[in-house]
């Protein structure tokens, strides 16, 4: 292929990659503790046009947003919101995931789960659990829970080993295979939850950059196409 052409073409497909994670995010600006993402561009020599010394352009990977969404008074006795930083640990067959969404309810043992069957985690990585027939349950800023007025677990707040290495699971899930580690950056707030950190406007702003410099990209490979054709039609005659 013309070097002409790679560079654009490698544009191209991290514009396309962009565009696919700003619909995501503005499809998710209203769940519950959805981190909004954004997309790491590099520049690269690939390989096979070394020798021209053409410099492409790569869709490196996610980055996900720390930044705190607005927390909003529900009211529920399982409905928790992170303050600051870090992340619950909710289990998923036996592997760990993060999650900022917390809405949890208790199934008929007693285990707090979100709506997806995710069990809540303790520091200890044991699922949280209550008493079915607890008249009433508090969970400290800490993290304690207690039911009826003895404490029965603390609630973990982690964050990953290696936070630029987070990807997402499912929803407001992530996976950190590079391990957790606990942290002291957030405290608990009982009866709120915390909304999306997606801003829409700036999402739907960004969303139609990238769509101009796609459709200028695609232009500029038109052309290029048209030219290498007059070329070839020129050469041949």
């Amino acid at each position: 292929m013309d070097p002409s052409s790679l560079a654009p073409l490698s544009r191209q497909r991290g514009l396309l990659h962009e565009m696919s994670v700003i619909a995501q995010n503005i499809a998710n600006a209203q769940t519950t503790g959805y981190r909004e993402q954004g997309v790491l561009f590099s520049e690269y020599l690939a390989p096979e046009a070394a020798q021209d010394g053409v410099s492409m352009t790569q869709a490196h990977g996610r980055l996900v947003s720390t930044v705190q969404g607005a927390l909003h008074e529900t009211g529920g006795q399982f409905d928790l919101a992170i303050d600051g930083q870090g992340y619950f640990q909710v289990d998923d067959g036996g592997t760990a995931r993060l999650t900022r969404a917390g809405h949890f309810v208790p199934d008929a043992v007693g285990t707090l789960r979100t709506p997806d069957g995710y069990a809540l985690m303790d520091l200890g990585g044991t699922p949280v659990q209550v008493p079915p027939d607890a008249q009433e349950i508090a969970i400290a800023p800490d993290g304690t829970v207690s039911a009826d007025g003895q404490p029965l677990a603390q609630i973990g707040i982690v964050s990953p080993e290696n936070p630029s290495n987070l990807t997402r699971s499912a929803g407001a899930v992530f996976a950190a295979p590079d391990g957790l580690i606990p942290t002291a950056d957030g405290m608990l707030r009982q009866g709120y939850l915390e909304s999306s950190n997606v801003d829409p406007i700036k999402q739907m702003a960004r969303m139609v950059e990238v769509q101009r410099a796609y459709e200028m990209g695609q232009s500029f490979l038109q052309s290029e196409d048209e030219r290498l054709r007059n070329a070839i039609d020129t050469l041949t005659r």
